[in-house]
């Protein structure tokens, strides 16, 4: 927002001064420079309106931030076009051109810088816009080839993807879950794993820094019977040598296995969305469901990007079947009384109900809590039959252990069961590249009626992409409206947003170049820098058609407004760069949320530069040679129909 504010206010000052020095500066400058651009201002300002517009619609959790951040962008842009067009204006009306004996000595040195740029525009920009626009359909080729390759780098995967940015926090967080009915040694026995994990990642650091590393500040665990949680406090990143994701994962890596754990955790970011994979699994069989799911996790513990794959079938508790043996029928007993009496010694029958306070008090007869306390008491259990004897519970049903389940998920009347992982890098889209080429297929034919699909983050982030894509459209024709209003064109407008997709591949660029992940910020600083250069592409066309109204040729008026505007456009670019650029390089926890905003809108904005300079001008003399060509076309129409209108017509008879 800062860099679009920024541009505005230098393009009225860019405007201000021209007239200052053409007329002699006073009131009647700073007005008639305000009004020379105000036209590519108002409207740059509105088409970045529009480019944000498209956030305050998005559905989902996602609404809850980005609806904020728009609306304080949109406030931002209207407060700066006040300020812009009638402000500053105002502060500028005293501005008078300089007399250069009385500057002094950093007078002089701001002159040399500002006639510095100056020249450059007019002695060596002018060469290379003339080169462009001579050599245009190499221009415009080589500037299509560069948003190709940005395109396909997105594409094929060379930039990493994710629908939120992963920012690490100062702390690590273990948790591990056990199956309900552990004994409280076995959480004693994995405290003591993790302890001893943490004392060897000690030591790792002090032995690769010769004692001078400091990873740990403290440490603090607690252990329960059936979870045990272990939360490090890691040093400020100042001063550690190793990150909170690196020291996470080598922590996990030296606790090793906990083959009998239900779920082990190990967090290090302060925005956890859940496992950075995620798969739904859906059958109507439960049994061929379950095939499904460890075939899938086997599959998946293929890939070193994957740790800590469990899934949600998996119950806190197994259940025990009994089934009855072939002689219990002969007894007079049925599966039916077998269960109801084990469920009336373990759960209890309710007897009676007494008032107390208003409500009915249950009173439940059951096995003392000593007779039903393990599981080994079911050995000893005895069966009253219908004759009332009473024989061993063994003696008539069988007991076999087998895996509950804790709750039945189901999608459009199938059985669902989800599939996660813990993800090392940002590599889920690659690794469902090759389960949709190289597994998936064989899967499916291995057990018909299977289906699958995804949930968790990519599932947000496909939604997202779809309404986003679709608002954008929207925007876009909005946008093309308005400036097709505004220059009285249909062409025109094109060459105004066509620096949109290039700040967009400029981020794609800055991304891949310094290793980030580009995610929902990431689109953020995209907007605003479609916002900046689309206001610089409005000031160059503007100035074009003005040059073109007193009578200057078309291909001369591009390139004599690329160099008039070349300075505010240089300057607009600069600021963006060096203000940000402190930002983009700063290493606290806070910035990690704005690096991904500051990447694009830098990157973005310094490519849509050289697309303002220099693409643009070879796509205004493209336009030009398009009308050239349907003019001469319409002549040779003309010329046609005449010579047939001046044919004598032949005689009858």
């Amino acid at each position: 927002v800062l860099g679009i504010v920024v541009d505005d206010a230098i393009v009225v000052g860019e405007g201000i001064h021209t007239e200052a020095h053409r007329i002699g500066g006073g009131v009647e400058a700073s007005i008639a420079g305000a009004q020379l651009v105000a036209k590519p201002v108002i409207f740059g300002v509105l088409t970045t309106v529009m480019a944000f517009l498209p956030w305050l619609f998005l559905s989902g959790s996602t609404s809850e931030f980005t609806r904020h951040i728009t609306w304080v962008v949109i406030l931002a842009l209207g407060f700066s076009l006040i300020e812009s067009l009638w402000i500053l204006p105002s502060h500028l009306a005293g501005m008078r051109p300089r007399d250069e004996k009385k500057l002094g000595r950093f007078g002089h040195f701001q002159k040399g810088i500002s006639d510095s740029i100056i020249h450059f525009a007019h002695r060596h920009y002018r060469r290379i816009a003339q080169f462009a626009v001579n050599r245009r359909y190499l221009t415009f080729s080589f500037f299509v080839v560069v948003l190709m390759v940005g395109f396909t780098l997105f594409s094929a995967g060379w930039v990493k993807k994710a629908f939120m940015p992963e920012i690490e926090s100062d702390e690590v967080v273990v948790n591990v879950t056990l199956p309900e009915g552990a004994p409280y040694s076995r959480a004693l026995e994995i405290l003591t794993q993790l302890q001893q994990a943490e004392a060897e990642l000690v030591e790792e650091v002090s032995q690769a820094t010769e004692g001078e590393g400091q990873l740990i500040e403290n440490w603090y665990t607690r252990s329960r019977r059936d979870s045990v949680l272990a939360i490090v406090k890691l040093a400020p990143p100042e001063v550690r040598e190793m990150s909170a994701k690196d020291a996470a994962l080598r922590l996990r890596e030296l606790m090793g296995d906990v083959p009998d754990a239900k779920e082990v955790s190990v967090q290090y970011t302060q925005n956890n969305d859940g496992p950075g994979f995620e798969m739904s699994v859906r059958h109507n069989d439960l049994d061929t469901l379950r095939l499904a799911v460890d075939d899938l996790e086997t599959r998946l513990r293929t890939y070193d990007a994957l740790y800590d794959i469990r899934n949600n079938l998996e119950s806190a508790s197994d259940e025990i079947q009994i089934t009855l043996r072939s002689g219990a029928h002969k007894l007079g007993l049925t599966l039916g009384d077998v269960t109801r009496q084990v469920r009336q010694a373990y759960y209890g029958e309710e007897v009676q109900r007494l008032p107390r306070a208003g409500q009915d008090v249950r009173v439940m007869v059951h096995y003392p809590e000593s007779s039903r306390r393990s599981i080994e008491s079911l050995e000893h259990f005895r069966v009253r039959t219908a004759d009332g004897r009473e024989v061993p519970l063994l003696s008539v049903a069988d007991l076999e252990y087998s895996p509950g389940i804790k709750r039945i998920q189901r999608w459009n009347g199938a059985r669902a069961a989800r599939v996660s992982a813990d993800l090392k890098d940002s590599v889920r889209d690659d690794i469902m590249k090759d389960l949709e080429e190289n597994f998936i297929p064989e899967w499916e034919k291995r057990y018909p009626g299977l289906d699958h699909g995804s949930v968790g983050q990519a599932e947000g982030e496909a939604r997202f992409i779809k309404e986003v894509t679709g608002l954008y459209l929207i925007a876009f024709f909005v946008m093309y409206a308005m400036l097709a209003v505004a220059f009285h064109s249909y062409w025109q407008p094109l060459l105004i947003l066509v620096a949109m997709p290039y700040a967009y591949v400029g981020a794609i660029y800055g991304h891949a170049v310094l290793g980030m992940t580009m995610a929902i910020f990431s689109y953020f600083g995209i907007a605003a820098a479609a916002g900046v250069v689309v206001n610089d592409n409005l000031v160059l066309i503007d100035y074009t058609n003005r040059l073109r109204d007193k009578g200057m040729k078309p291909l001369e008026a591009i390139i004599e407004a690329g160099v008039v505007r070349f300075r505010p456009i240089m300057l607009t670019t600069a600021t963006t760069i060096v203000g940000l650029t402190p930002m983009m390089l700063e290493r606290s926890i806070q910035a990690k949320f704005l690096i991904p905003i500051v990447i694009s809108l830098v990157f973005g904005v310094f490519t849509a530069f050289f697309v303002t300079l220099l693409m643009v001008p070879a796509m205004y003399a493209i336009g030009v040679d398009i009308s050239d060509l349907r003019a001469r076309g319409r002549t040779r129409v003309k010329r046609v129909f005449h010579r047939d209108d001046s044919r004598p017509a032949d005689s009858i008879g």
